[in-house]
């Protein structure tokens, strides 16, 4: 078997899960455990956690409208340097320019639209792919 390699998505492990809040456990737990295993602090620890927990939810709910029948893949390789995780849907996608800034005092009630800026705040590198299908998330071991 090849070594992960976080600048090789060739080498990455993948699962794929039904769209389902609660299948979405499934591959967090698994790249928890594989932080812990590569010695990451409990600060980048949560910090992971949060971002995966934001870019699975809406994948789910927003990309795959919540239908079973399309799934939701997430891929990743963590090593003690880096972890690098991506998450696509099915959806149609979106452009992240769009979204409203969640902080401005009109937007400030409504209870949604906080996820791109959470994984932006926490992680170390956030990009959308394939016309926002896809989202990398990337945290660096400090």
């Amino acid at each position: 078997m090849t070594a992960v390699d976080p600048d090789n998505e060739a080498t990455f492990h993948v699962c794929v899960i039904k769209s389902d809040q609660r299948e979405t456990e499934i591959p967090k737990q698994a790249i928890l455990r594989e932080l812990r295993r590569c010695r990451f602090g409990k600060d980048a620890q949560f910090a992971v956690k949060l971002a995966l927990e934001e870019a699975l939810s809406n994948a789910v709910k927003h990309g795959n409208q919540c239908d079973p029948e399309k799934p939701v893949t997430v891929r990743y390789a963590v090593t003690p340097e880096k972890a690098v995780i991506i998450i696509r849907d099915e959806g149609c996608g979106f452009i992240p320019e769009d979204i409203p800034d969640p902080t401005t005092p009109d937007r400030l009630p409504h209870p949604n639209g906080r996820g791109i800026m959470l994984m932006r705040a926490y992680m170390d590198e956030v990009a959308y792919r394939d016309r926002g299908r896809e989202v990398y998330l990337m945290k660096r071991r400090s």
